[in-house]
């Protein structure tokens, strides 16, 4: 029997929750699919590019992220002090769709 596969969702911008979350879902023995890149703390990637470029990297990322979602067996949704943006919404519907089960970091908001 494979460990369940676990998707982290939640605003990049709480890098240590996704830190934090990867290391205690490891440690409980769940296969971890976390984001690769952030956009937020990766900036010396991205300084000076065109808007339209980062646009197109952005929307990239966000359909790479779904394909995560696609191989999960649920999603753990990082919504520290209960903040969830348009991103996680989109993310968390489209787990719902697939019949993913949701856990939350703070409890369902």
């Amino acid at each position: 029997m494979r460990p369940r596969i676990v998707c982290l969702c939640g605003s990049t911008r709480f890098g240590e929750a996704f830190a934090e979350a990867n290391l205690t879902e490891t440690l409980a023995g769940r296969i971890v699919l976390s984001i690769g890149c952030n956009m937020k703390s990766d900036h010396e990637l991205f300084d000076g590019m065109p808007q339209a470029q980062l646009d197109g990297i952005k929307a990239t990322l966000d359909e790479l992220h779904l394909r995560k979602i696609d191989l999960a067996d649920e999603i753990l949704v990082l919504n520290v002090g209960g903040y969830i943006g348009d991103s996680t919404k989109r993310e968390i519907a489209y787990a719902q769709s697939l019949g993913k089960p949701i856990r939350w970091l703070e409890g369902k908001k």
